[in-house]
């Protein structure tokens, strides 16, 4: 039976300019008009709920029964075309961490972290400090760069492919592939097979020749019990969301730092300020502003909200972040306040060793940049910085930044 879409004319596309420009004030007027629950379509006309409530996404993420990670469960299947740009996120049918539920899902999260956890967290300082300083020599002696581009879409994915256990030369392809990937456009299908394509075979290599990496302890921690393909596919999901988000935290941060005087200290050698800046992007500039999704395993109501079997929910982890309802004086949750959804929440959020994975690249990364180059100023005016147009992660297009020319370190060894 062919589905209709649940939703009235008042639904919003979740795409757009102000997603660019002003995604908080979209953010509050869904609010305003919808409640915590609004109504949005997807490209091709497809409809969804964007979860804005900071008490609604911590209930649907509590309840993994009645908001299942079984993208199976979703009634527009029928209206979904194989070339559809967002099949990257949501997903049919793939063996993905991302899809299974239960005993299965908990069982792979395991590996994972497993995997994670047997990484040297002297060893990853040590790749994310050589990496950062072999960038920083590329432009050190010219006085000027787009950081952006140059360092911290680099970075990241940098170290991700030595500690998985990719050759240092697969690291600029994987690059163009998770960025066009995660972006949904119409090159993001193509992005997804340049990185299975990678990913099979460093497995087939690692299954030759086991070594000290993710990709050999993930072999080894399956134990037989997940195939090839599944392993895969869990790869991929931690390249994807290691990569960009870790790449958007360290630009977000390094954009609050060099624009705001409360962070102008730690451009003189401070470091107290880099953890308050990293901690306040994640409440204020979340690299995730959304993720795809959860799936009603039955009629519910949520936020006042009649929610069918079937209907998709997509977890608006920026709203919930600045609703009113838990920002009573609207003031910044930092310091210690690690109450954010920017890691998502319940069993399928960001696995912990996961998340200190992406806290020491991303926090090196800012501590090496500073310290090599410590009179860093922006070389355009705060008003000019843009964004990308993407409801799903937020980060800059670029951050011009000039800064006096230093040597090379690379050079002096």
């Amino acid at each position: 039976m062919t589905s209709t879409c649940p939703h009235a004319a008042g639904a919003v596309p979740l795409g757009g300019p102000r997603f660019q420009t002003d995604p908080g004030g979209l953010y509050r007027d869904l609010r305003r008009e919808h409640g915590p629950i609004a109504p949005v379509v997807l490209p091709g006309d497809v409809p969804a709920w964007l979860v804005l409530g900071y008490r609604e996404l911590h209930q649907v993420t509590s309840d993994p029964e009645l908001f299942s990670r079984d993208s199976e469960l979703w009634n527009q299947w029928d209206r979904i075309p194989d070339d559809w740009p967002l099949l990257p996120m949501v997903g049919r049918r793939q063996p993905s961490i991302l899809y299974t539920v239960g005993e299965r899902h908990r069982r792979r999260a395991g590996v994972i972290a497993e995997a994670l956890e047997s990484v040297d967290p002297f060893q990853l300082r040590s790749f994310a400090e050589q990496y950062a300083d072999q960038l920083i020599d590329a432009f050190s002696g010219v006085g000027r760069t787009d950081i952006i581009a140059a360092y911290a879409s680099l970075l990241p994915v940098r170290v991700l492919v030595k500690l998985y256990g990719f050759s240092d030369e697969e690291g600029p392809g994987l690059v163009t592939a998770l960025n066009d990937m995660i972006d949904g456009g119409e090159r993001a299908l193509a992005g997804q097979q340049h990185l299975a394509v990678s990913v099979f075979g460093l497995l087939a290599a690692r299954h030759a020749q086991p070594e000290q990496d993710v990709a050999s302890w993930m072999i080894a921690g399956a134990r037989g019990d997940f195939s090839d393909e599944e392993l895969a596919q869990d790869m991929m999901v931690m390249m994807a969301a290691g990569h960009q988000p870790t790449a958007d935290w360290i630009g977000n941060s390094l954009r609050l730092m060099l624009t705001d005087d409360r962070f102008a200290a730690s451009l003189s050698g401070g470091r107290h300020s880099v953890g308050e800046a990293m901690n306040e992007v994640l409440w204020e500039d979340t690299p995730t502003q959304n993720v795809a999704g959860r799936w009603a395993s039955r009629d519910a109501h949520l936020g006042g909200r009649h929610i069918r079997a079937g209907d998709l929910l997509l977890l608006g982890l920026a709203a919930a972040n600045a609703d009113p309802q838990i920002r009573v004086d609207g003031s910044a949750l930092t310091g210690g306040n690690n109450a954010f959804f920017s890691f998502g929440h319940g069993e399928h959020r960001c696995p912990f060793p996961a998340q200190e994975v992406a806290e020491v690249i991303a926090r090196t990364g800012i501590e090496v940049l500073l310290d090599r180059l410590p009179d860093l100023d922006l070389d355009v005016p705060a008003s000019a910085l843009t964004r990308r147009p993407s409801p799903w992660l937020r980060g800059l297009t670029d951050l011009p930044v000039r800064f006096t020319p230093t040597p090379a370190v690379g050079a002096a060894r």
